[in-house]
């Protein structure tokens, strides 16, 4: 009884390590499958979504372009007669501009869109401040003036801040 177990032992073992072997070489061959499988999915996603993302620093440069106030005023001083008019004018384009590039923060970081939320705000603000300083009825030459005066400062320093943080988030895609 003893050498049928001895014997039963001398060939189990070694065809249990037979299949352990086995065993870890097919797990190591699946997981090896299922990493290329990952990273192929990934470099598609990627070459999907990167024109996608390219596209948005695209939007969102062109975004903080527009609502520049050197621009806002170039494009639509001539299209008011009173203050109030071009203010109302300025406002409802940067609503524009801002609603028709919303869709855009999934593709950039929460930091970013957030700055650039701000700094709509802060235009908008920019505006309000100046047409405040302005009476309503008073030429939209006046109000342009205004805000041409008061976007020399902060406004401007936080609207470059954004286009360069863009920029920057922009250019990480390639490095």
């Amino acid at each position: 009884m003893q050498d049928l177990i001895s014997d039963l032992i001398k060939v189990a073992l070694p065809a249990g390590f037979v299949l352990y072997a086995f065993y870890l070489t097919i797990k190591a061959f699946l997981n090896k499958q299922l990493i290329e499988q990952q990273q192929n999915a990934q470099g598609e996603a990627l070459k999907q979504v990167l024109p996608l993302r390219l596209q948005a620093y695209e939007r969102l440069t062109l975004l903080l372009e527009r609502i520049s106030p050197n621009s806002l005023l170039i494009r639509n001083a001539g299209q008011a007669i009173t203050a109030v008019e071009l203010q109302q004018l300025l406002l409802a384009e940067i609503r524009q501009e801002f609603q028709h590039n919303v869709a855009q923060q999934i593709y950039i970081s929460h930091e970013n869109w957030e700055r650039l939320r701000l700094t709509v705000q802060e235009v908008t603000s920019l505006i309000n401040r100046s047409a405040s300083e302005v009476p309503a009825e008073a030429p939209a030459l006046d109000l342009a003036r205004k805000i041409s005066e008061l976007s020399v400062g902060r406004s401007m320093e936080v609207w470059q801040e954004t286009l360069n943080a863009i920029k920057q988030e922009a250019q990480k895609i390639w490095q």
